[in-house]
């Protein structure tokens, strides 16, 4: 992804471009907050409008997927007209989407409400990284970007907390809608101070070129892909569930040959083709794909079993995923300083971290007896997981990103950036499908004694959890392919959870 350049670089920041900063890390707390206040939220929505398995995998899996789709033509357009503009009509798009999932009457409007929310901050997030870029230079843009990235590791850790207080506060039945109306006066506050305090000369207006075949061809073939991966398991895998991921694979063949003959033409591909000329490039998108879909997705079946299986409330299923959180704001302020010294194997101890919490995790939930687990139990297990995802998290775009040449990196990260929200969504649909496939008839209707319910539901989440380690081993061996060590000079683009 490109960035702009003004002659806001060239010069000390102001206390102006600081308050730039602050409207710019506005937006973006409440487009992260999104992708884990809802979580805790999901069994009162399924409560409140009686729906469907699959609706709940769509309420997560959409939000990411269009969320990442949206970040590389969204970062070339704030190039071309500029950013301000796209952060504005983002920010403003997500604040209506919030009402349109806050007064959701059924299954489809929420879900539908829910893809557009995602749409909205892919457009809007991009704007974040390129005004750090054209507003600050030196200590003070990694000054900038260590704020960044403290509002991604508070916004995550918050966001169950708040969801569980709302919910607490206003009820099981209409709680969950206080999720999405949070974001109203911040989104509306976001929008008249950028209006006011973010510059609007930050574009050099050139045509840098939108590669919209690419753009549909990516997003018909993931949506081939993961409607059947959600819908399959409840509707029992029909032949057309098949058929779709089929389908879904040889778009994606289409869309490779499109890129090679767009970029033959000179023009700007959305995926450059040259970046796959490196074999280790591969592998780390192929990385970050496969540890977003493990990690991230635990919280979807956690949050689930926590409240459908254990009867616990949303804040008490709010702080379960507290210590993982706090972990991962101690291990992303320790990462780069430890990614210097030891280089690749930091990140290779924050996945082995991951791997060993998400195993004990699983080792839990098949041993002990459903109805004994408490908040407690689980705290050692998601503390150490936090810690190793904050290890991983911060730096591991910068060394997938310098497997490819200099000239390369804004594009690279561009995709990196996409291929870990894309993880995250197809994670999810997979979990998803476990999850529901493995419940139990007791767990699944809620008609039996407690200790039945919980054990049902803890069945279905060990299985989940077995998923999400395999997927956390199978990132430890890829993380072998990126190089041992980076050269030093400012931050990778960074990029939330």
């Amino acid at each position: 992804m490109t960035t702009a350049h003004s002659n806001f670089a060239d010069h000390t920041p102001t206390k102006k471009s600081w308050i730039a900063l602050a409207v710019l890390l506005a937006g973006m707390f409440i487009a992260l907050l999104d992708t884990s206040i809802v979580n805790v939220a999901l069994p009162s929505i399924r409560m409140s409008l009686n729906a469907s398995e699959s609706t709940l995998s769509w309420i997560i899996s959409g939000y990411a997927l269009t969320f990442g789709l949206a970040l590389i033509p969204a970062g070339r357009l704030g190039d071309r007209i500029g950013h301000k503009w796209v952060y504005l009509t983002g920010v403003a798009l997500f604040t209506i989407a919030s009402v349109a999932c806050g007064i959701a009457q059924n299954d489809p409007q929420i879900i539908i409400a829910r893809v557009v929310q995602g749409l909205a901050g892919g457009i809007f997030l991009p704007a974040v990284t390129a005004f750090i870029q054209t507003l600050f230079n030196g200590k003070a843009r990694g000054k900038a970007f260590a704020l960044m990235g403290a509002v991604i590791g508070v916004s995550t850790a918050l966001g169950p907390i708040v969801g569980g207080l709302l919910i607490q506060a206003f009820g099981e039945a209409d709680g969950w809608r206080w999720v999405f109306f949070v974001n109203i006066p911040i989104g509306i506050a976001t929008v008249i101070a950028a209006v006011l305090y973010l510059p609007a000369h930050d574009a050099e207006h050139v045509n840098v070129g939108l590669d919209w075949v690419g753009v549909v061809l990516v997003a018909a073939g993931l949506t081939a892909i993961l409607v059947p991966l959600i819908q399959g398991q409840e509707e029992g895998w029909p032949l057309w569930t098949y058929l779709s991921m089929a389908g879904g694979l040889v778009i994606f063949v289409i869309f490779a040959a499109w890129e090679v003959a767009f970029a033959k033409h000179g023009r700007n591909p959305l995926v450059p083709p040259r970046l796959y000329a490196h074999a280790n490039f591969t592998l780390g998108t192929i990385l970050a794909l496969v540890y977003f879909a493990g990690f991230t997705s635990i919280f979807f079946s956690l949050s689930l079993f926590w409240q459908a299986g254990l009867h616990h409330t949303a804040l008490e299923t709010g702080m379960v995923s507290l210590p993982f959180a706090i972990g991962t704001i101690i291990g992303s302020a320790r990462s780069q300083g430890l990614a210097a010294r030891i280089g690749r194997n930091a990140l290779a101890l924050g996945l082995a971290l991951v791997a060993i919490s998400l195993g004990s995790l699983w080792l839990l939930l098949t041993n002990v007896e459903a109805t004994s687990l408490t908040n407690w139990i689980v705290l050692p297990s998601m503390l150490i997981g936090g810690l190793g995802n904050g290890l991983f998290l911060a730096p591991n775009a910068q060394f997938i990103v310098a497997t490819v040449e200099r000239a390369d990196a804004g594009s690279a990260a561009g995709v990196v950036n996409t291929m870990q929200r894309v993880g995250n969504a197809i994670g999810v649909a997979v979990v998803g499908s476990v999850l529901f496939g493995s419940l139990t008839t007791v767990a699944k209707t809620q008609q039996g004694s407690p200790a039945d319910i919980a054990s049902g539901w803890a069945h279905a989440a060990a299985n989940c959890l077995a998923v999400s380690t395999g997927l956390a081993v199978l990132s430890f061996l890829l993380i072998w392919a990126l190089p041992a060590r980076v050269a030093g000079g400012g931050p990778a683009v960074p990029v939330g959870e």
